[in-house]
């Protein structure tokens, strides 16, 4: 049975502040002593960055489209082990999910599967009484969801918090924060979001710090923990990456981080160890030589595009991670690591393993995928279907190898990637805990070398 308080952050619709307050909560309580487990809902990497720092512990993803609704309660379950309170930063809208899935992977979803309360973060700037029914539809309009409060945001005054308070009396629902307009917090943006962590060192320790004192300010945390408190014990039992694995002897697997490289779940390291594997992090910006011994390379997610120059001078890793891919070793690149894997970055070399080129793209590309394994690779055998997530501005030329690393059925059909010797090289970002058989195949070739 899993029994840790918990709460889950949500907003009628993205850019009400959910990501400010979630991440003040987890600060403001996690200054209080408390051990809090940080969880995001959806695919984001860059808003577990933040968690991490405010609370000490990794920031953990709960997707239902990746991962499946059977896993959800067991991955919280496994990353909250210990904690005294849990929160659980929402995704986009309460009731927005998988694009024509109906409920899949919204944080209502997930919500439900976790048996939480929700406290709604409502943007009050441009309305007064209307607040109430705003909220009292978001309340009623899934009788399973139990939105336990509200925290009103950018609230002009002290008229304008009595107008609103007095509205929402009428609804039932309780005020747990009010939050008055303020300059922003600094976290910067540009064009995938906010700017990770590891690129931003102590201003993002200083934003956190801002965000945990403005929700300290302006939140009844007493109310709060109460609340997360009157969730019911889960009747699952936690996920755990050795059950999912068979252990063997250990080679080295290098794992690509850094500034360039930040959007990893840390499930797939956790897999890769409980698979036999020794996990290295090493970081292209810096390292010139691959992890002694390494026998597997894993390139995850991240922005490539931003060091393109400095990726570009360390010739010597170049070179290392061009002769350990001709060489048959398996490598597992992830978007950025399939830009990394290119001949060419926006005119930059890179390790020419594919030959590509990647460059810019003012087009956003963005949303789930259903697909499927095309060839045989050290990620999968033909025919496995997997769920991902593209989150990317680049475009790659050509897209596809002439053995592709999947083929796509949603939002459209079509081949992309490239399997070639050891190498699996997509944009698709994958979540293991879905697919455990995914860390072992890849530990298991290896092994092989």
């Amino acid at each position: 049975m899993v029994n840790v308080p918990r709460l889950v952050i949500a907003a009628p619709a993205s850019g009400s502040g959910k990501t400010t307050v979630a991440t003040g909560l987890m600060a403001a309580f996690a200054a209080r002593g408390l051990a809090v487990s940080p969880h995001k809902v959806g695919p984001d990497y860059i808003d577990p960055g933040y968690h991490s720092l405010a609370t000490g512990r990794p920031g953990r993803n709960l997707d239902a489209y990746m991962c499946g609704t059977d896993l959800i309660a067991p991955l919280f379950a496994h990353g909250s082990a210990g904690c005294d309170l849990a929160v659980v930063e929402g995704v986009m809208g309460l009731y927005d999910g998988a694009s024509g899935q109906g409920e899949l992977a919204s944080t209502a979803q997930v919500a439900k599967l976790l048996r939480a309360p929700v406290v709604l973060v409502v943007d009050a700037s441009s309305q007064s009484r209307s607040v109430a029914a705003l909220v009292h539809g978001f309340a009623s309009w899934d009788p399973e969801v139990r939105i336990g409060g509200v925290i009103l945001n950018k609230v002009a005054s002290d008229r304008h918090e009595t107008l609103l308070r007095d509205a929402l009396d009428e609804s039932g629902l309780p005020v747990l924060g009010v939050l008055r307009r303020a300059p922003q917090v600094a976290t910067p943006s540009r064009h995938l979001g906010l700017v990770p962590v590891a690129e931003r060192q102590g201003d993002a320790v200083d934003a956190v710090r801002a965000m945990g004192e403005r929700v300290l300010a302006g939140c009844d945390l007493d109310a709060l923990m109460a609340l997360a408190r009157s969730a019911p014990a889960l009747p699952d039992e936690a996920w755990e990456p050795a059950y999912a694995v068979v252990e063997r002897p250990r080679p080295v697997v290098a794992v690509a981080g850094g500034a360039a490289f930040t959007f990893a779940y840390a499930e797939h390291a956790e897999l890769l160890t409980a698979a036999g594997a020794e996990v290295v992090v090493f970081d292209p910006l810096r390292d010139e030589k691959l992890p002694a011994g390494t026998a597997g390379l894993v390139i995850g997610g991240g922005f490539p595009e931003m060091y393109a120059p400095e990726l570009s001078a360390n010739e010597p890793l170049r070179r290392a991670v061009t002769e350990l891919a001709i060489g048959g070793a398996p490598v597992a690149a992830e978007c950025a690591g399939l830009l990394y894997l290119a001949r060419e970055l926006d005119g930059k070399p890179m390790c020419g393993v594919l030959d590509a080129e990647a460059r810019m793209s003012e087009r956003l590309t963005l949303g789930y995928r259903q697909a499927v394994a095309v060839y045989d690779s050290p990620l999968a055998v033909a025919g496995t279907r997997m769920r991902g997530h593209e989150f990317h501005r680049t475009v790659l030329e050509p897209g596809a190898g002439t053995t592709p690393a999947w083929g796509m059925h949603q939002p459209e059909r079509r081949v992309e990637g490239y399997v070639q010797r050891g190498v699996h090289a997509s944009y698709l970002h994958t979540h293991w805990a879905a697919a455990p058989s995914v860390a072992h195949r890849f530990v298991e070739h290896c092994r092989a070398r």
